[in-house]
């Protein structure tokens, strides 16, 4: 095995020994961190809601901060089971030396939430003394040796010699998935990569035959247990499959996750007549869910949701407004998160009705009575096509109320939410990947002064820290995935997933459209599209804001 640059410079260490110390020193920063954090936001013992938004800066940077350990300590780990495995080779090493290096070295310098935010140590109420300890001799080698000019050279070198791979290095899975990674790489190069362009600029659907194709294919029913009609797996292998289609195009890699987290509602929250009926349809594809919870003047606040639906007799009858509701003209049933009960404050008045509707047209986009809507025009994540909706009088059968009990609407809705931001952290991760393909091909194509592009030092900088970013990120939402599937609470770990992937998706993009300088603002360029779709992540499934504060306050509270 060739020793990497990393390794090359620290004859007497190893870097995965290396990444694991100064994962340890991060944690320790973290937990001071954490202590001092819930010093400025406690009243009387407790964690106070307005203090926390008049510290919000040092809240949410707290999150980032612990975000930064977690991502070192999973590269960590990442490495340790290639290497106990006989897969850990030069491009992983220099992943984790970069990697490490960076994020370090960020860290101690300022951790960026966006462009224009940054959180540093002190703000967050560490000392001089608490911040020299965590700057150990192991964190100042990784700082001084990790993310040098020779290693992000390496590195592309190496990735340019290695084309055809499906990552930038071993992703750390097993061979059923690899096999899952491959199949949904064939059918995305077939079937999606050479048509998604078209469908953006077009403003078109996905066409029916790549969703019969996704049906075919399990996707699907992924998760769902086999006896109603699913596979089976894991959320490892949603990640992966979101992932790999999300890579073709954002709006397939969607398709199979919004399946997912219907068939989550019902699974968790249903009856079992429920899920006999209505989860083998959504393991096969014969029908196509859509969720509706949005309200045009709540956003993420869920507890002010106004659309009222009264029960006479046998039925529901809805009434209200909901937006932003995603592909809702072909689907043929709505999770409808609604106000059963007005007496009832915030949550507890709130329930799931299971809507059917008839799948419209483009000529008759609501024939189902009781409904209406118009488009949301959108930069990018098209190909389903976003509404608003206005219900008036849209009757559901009682029968249809998830759980058959009023007022468990968002406990059930609670429910999904840690896999909804797995998925969303997996598509991240695809659309950062596609960022790099194309910023990368773009680099090898294109001749400035005599040579590629990837031969000038600034371009092929940004190459290999997408590369670098992407896998963290990989290994972010693959820890949170393990979790999920060992039945352990992961909403954490799971925010932390979503929180970095999304940053990390913009990133890249943006980055990979520098690289295209003046042809990047060009409609015709694929990389234009994959920067309207990258904006999204950072909103959708919650907003970075308030996923920083939702960490955060698990954080606070004494999340493990």
């Amino acid at each position: 095995m060739n020793r990497s640059a990393a390794a090359a410079a620290l004859p007497h260490h190893d870097v995965i020994d290396l990444a694991q110390a100064a994962a340890a020193a991060l944690a320790t920063l973290a937990a001071e961190a954490t202590s001092s954090v819930r010093a400025l936001v406690s009243e009387n013992g407790r964690i106070s809601n307005a203090l926390m938004e008049r510290e919000q800066h040092a809240a949410h940077g707290l999150a980032w901060l612990c975000t930064y350990a977690e991502s070192v300590r999973e590269l960590a780990a990442y490495g340790e089971r290639l290497k106990a495995e006989g897969r850990f080779g030069e491009i992983e090493e220099l992943l984790i030396a970069v990697g490490t290096g960076e994020y370090l070295a960020q860290t101690f310098g300022g951790i960026p939430m966006n462009q224009t935010e940054f959180i540093r140590l002190p703000e967050l109420g560490l000392t001089p003394a608490q911040i020299a300890a965590a700057r150990t001799p192991v964190v100042e080698t990784l700082i001084a040796t990790g993310n040098t000019a020779a290693n992000r050279a390496r590195l592309i070198a190496l990735v340019r010699a290695s084309q055809g791979s499906a990552t930038v290095g071993d992703p750390g899975l097993d061979e059923t998935m690899e096999a899952i990674r491959d199949e949904m790489r064939k059918f995305s190069a077939a079937e999606v990569e050479p048509h998604a362009h078209e469908w953006h600029l077009k403003n078109d659907y996905i066409p029916m035959e790549v969703v019969d194709g996704l049906a075919e294919m399990g996707v699907f029913g992924l998760t769902l247990p086999e006896e109603y009609g699913g596979m089976g797996l894991g959320k490892i292998s949603m990640c992966v499959v979101s992932e790999e289609l999300s890579r073709g195009y954002i709006g397939v890699g969607s398709l199979g996750t919004r399946s997912e987290i219907a068939a989550e509602l019902i699974l968790c929250g249903g009856t079992e007549e429920q899920k006999e009926h209505w989860l083998p349809k959504l393991a096969s594809g014969e029908i196509l869910p859509t969720a509706v919870f949005t309200e045009p003047n709540t956003g993420s606040d869920l507890a002010s949701l106004k659309t009222r639906a009264v029960r006479e007799g046998d039925v529901y009858k809805v009434t209200g407004n909901k937006t932003w509701i995603t592909h809702p003209v072909r689907a043929d049933v709505m999770t409808m998160l609604v106000r059963t009960d007005p007496d009832q404050p915030g949550y507890k008045g709130l329930s799931l009705l299971l809507g059917e509707k008839a799948r419209g047209t483009d000529a008759d986009p609501f024939p189902t009575e009781g409904m209406t809507g118009g488009e949301i025009e959108v930069l990018g994540y098209r190909g389903m096509k976003e509404y608003e909706l206005a219900f008036d009088g849209f009757e559901v059968p009682a029968a249809n109320l998830l759980g058959g009990v009023e007022g468990q609407g968002f406990k059930q809705l609670m429910q999904t939410f840690e896999s909804a931001r797995i998925q969303t952290a997996a598509r991240a991760v695809g659309v950062a990947q596609s960022a790099f393909d194309i910023g990368l091909r773009y680099a090898e194509e294109r001749v400035q002064f005599g040579k590629p592009l990837v031969e000038f030092p600034r371009v092929s900088d940004k190459l290999a820290m997408m590369a670098v970013e992407v896998n963290i990120a990989r290994q972010l939402t693959y820890f949170s995935a393990r979790a999920k599937d060992a039945e352990k609470r992961c909403d954490v770990e799971a925010g932390m997933a979503k929180l970095l992937g999304a940053r990390v998706a913009w990133s890249a993009a943006d980055n990979a459209l520098q690289i295209h300088g003046g042809n990047g603002f060009a409609l015709e360029y694929q990389i234009s599209r994959v920067l309207c779709d990258a904006r999204i992540l950072n909103i959708f499934e919650g907003a970075a804001e308030i996923q920083a504060q939702v960490v955060a306050r698990r954080i606070l509270d004494g999340a493990n």
